[in-house]
């Protein structure tokens, strides 16, 4: 996933390359941040899924001991 951050020059939502040391600024559109928040959104369950199923092991081997 690319780096997303505020431009420095007019505000906005950009895209972050760096090349050779050199920054350089990509503006985002709607559509782009669109997609980039479902990605979040999709990371972010996946995650929760994930700490829900250790937290369920842990118990199971709590309960065992």
């Amino acid at each position: 996933m690319s780096k997303v951050a505020e431009c420095p020059t007019c505000g906005g939502k950009c895209k972050i390359k760096e090349t050779h040391g050199k920054v350089s600024y990509q503006a985002l559109q709607d559509d782009e941040l669109i997609k980039k928040v479902g990605q979040l959104k999709n990371a972010m369950q996946k995650i929760q899924e994930k700490a829900e199923t250790l937290e369920k092991e842990l118990e199971a081997l709590k309960s065992t001991m």
